[in-house]
């Protein structure tokens, strides 16, 4: 169990800093800056000027989930979403991504809508935000179109669960999607709690990213047991890699490129993730790819990934909140510049205490809300009130520990500025 956490963590790393590295991409760059720009611009006075017409739900009138809906509350709610999302993100190096699906249910949002939102963001940025020219020499290509093929199945399949589950009933759509957040979210911080209580004695020591040893970044020994016997299994068609790596490089069969594909899709779809969390360790740990290769594969696949599900599973069916999507976007950008340039001015093993507190606070949030959704499925028997004031207890303690942790960041940030500015 704990290796698999080291996976999960490392892999939560990865797509960290994917995030980190979009988000400085776009926000160096004066032509990304006016493309998003002028990709909000659009947005915000059209949904003003529609959100006041009588419009038929399927154009996204106010009865349904509503791209062209807004009012500035909504738009404040997803940058400061975005923001804390961001802060977690660029301090912890690890995590942010999780607490936005909980954080939009929390809201208020439907989670299907939750869910297609976030992965339009994360879409939105990784297409604004990519430098394809300096990732290139990364790519596999036979890895890449294999793990495509895989992903288009998953992605697909969680796709129509979550759809299914929600036409059959909202409410148990809301309920699966919190109890896939219970599991991993528990999962993870039972894991973080235990690391920050193992660590402590090591303060001085710590690094401020998550997964940081005092020799730098904690990995799961390269054990060649299972990649060894996966790419011993001739199963055609056969993939090459690590060929500038490896003499005559190394083969697996496109057929375990595209399992490990298909489950990444399904998570993505799910949750409402990039993928990258999964993507990473598995390529690393399961099929035995170099970090080299795994980087620029990784890129495509969270475009391609992120994007499929966005628009074929969610958009094209009313489940993407544009507003949501793009305030979370200008949140993000602002909070992870300011999360990684805070992390050189406070004590590593700080952070690691707030990253341990964000998850469970996540966990705690979605797993306060199921006996409400139990109660409306009348799966369980308790009264109303019981039901809405765990499901309040819930979004209060989430909502004061993320906001704790941001006031914090902010803080720091504001009160070493003459050493910031040294540093940058």
């Amino acid at each position: 169990m704990r290796k698999l956490y080291q996976m999960l963590l490392m892999g939560a790393m990865a797509h960290a800093k994917w995030d980190y590295e979009m988000s400085m991409n776009i926000l160096r760059s004066r032509k990304r800056r006016w493309i998003l720009g002028l990709m909000l611009l659009p947005i915000i006075l059209g949904s003003i000027a529609l959100a006041s017409s009588d419009l038929p739900p399927i154009l996204g009138g106010k009865e349904a989930y509503s791209p062209a809906f807004y009012t500035t509350f909504v738009f404040v709610v997803s940058i400061l979403i975005g923001v804390c999302a961001g802060l977690i993100t660029g301090a912890i190096g690890a995590g942010g991504g999780f607490i936005i699906t909980p954080a939009l249910m929390s809201a208020g949002i439907k989670g299907i809508l939750a869910v297609g939102t976030d992965l339009f963001h994360i879409f939105a940025k990784a297409i604004m935000g990519t430098v394809v020219h300096k990732k290139l020499g990364n790519v596999s290509t036979g890895l890449a179109i294999a793990f495509l093929v895989g992903s288009v199945f998953g992605v697909t399949g969680g796709g129509v669960i979550n759809r299914t589950l929600y036409e059959k009933n909202p409410v148990l759509s809301d309920t699966f999607i919190s109890v896939v957040y219970v599991l991993l979210l528990g999962f993870l911080g039972v894991y973080a709690l235990l690391d920050f209580f193992r660590l402590r004695k090591m303060e001085g020591e710590v690094g401020a990213h998550v997964g940081e040893s005092p020799h730098g970044v904690e990995m799961a020994s390269g054990e060649k047991g299972l990649p060894a016997r996966l790419q011993s299994a001739r199963i055609p068609p056969l993939i090459t890699f690590d060929q500038d790596l490896t003499p005559g490089g190394k083969k697996i069969s496109a057929f375990f490129v595209a399992i490990c594909g298909a489950i990444v899709g399904f998570a993505a779809a799910i949750m409402g993730v990039g993928g990258g969390f999964l993507t990473f360790p598995m390529f690393v740990y399961i099929l035995g790819v170099s970090s080299f290769t795994t980087v620029g594969t990784d890129i495509l696949q969270i475009i391609f990934t992120a994007g499929y599900a966005a628009i074929v599973q969610y958009a094209v069916y009313g489940f993407v909140f544009y507003t949501l999507a793009m305030g979370m976007l200008l949140g993000s950008l602002v909070g992870i510049q300011l999360g990684a340039l805070t992390t050189t001015v406070v004590k590593g093993i700080y952070i690691r205490a707030f990253y341990a507190v964000a998850v469970i606070a996540g966990f705690v949030n979605r797993l306060f809300a199921l006996p409400e959704k139990l109660r409306e499925m009348e799966i369980i028997n308790i009264s109303k009130a019981m039901a809405t004031t765990l499901t309040t207890i819930g979004n209060w303690l989430f909502f004061i520990a993320v906001g704790i942790f941001a006031i914090w960041v902010i803080g720091k940030f504001f009160s070493n500025l003459k050493v910031l500015r040294g540093e940058v």
